[in-house]
């Protein structure tokens, strides 16, 4: 499964748990904030100031 700057943090939660750890450490530490679930990563990364080339990267390497 490729995971994009669309998908939902909590479908990447959901189908691979073990990349939350890449998020945690970006520093989005409200993953299990019920908002959360419905962001996409583009939106979170952008909330966080984050580059979500970078995460998704990370995420799919």
């Amino acid at each position: 499964m490729e995971i994009n700057k669309d998908t939902l943090i909590g479908d990447l939660l959901e189908k691979a748990p073990e990349k939350a750890n890449i998020l945690l450490e970006s520093g989005m530490h409200c993953l299990s904030c019920p908002a959360s679930q419905m962001e996409t990563i583009a939106e979170a990364c952008e909330v966080h100031g984050i580059d979500v080339d970078e995460i998704l990267k990370k995420i799919n390497d």
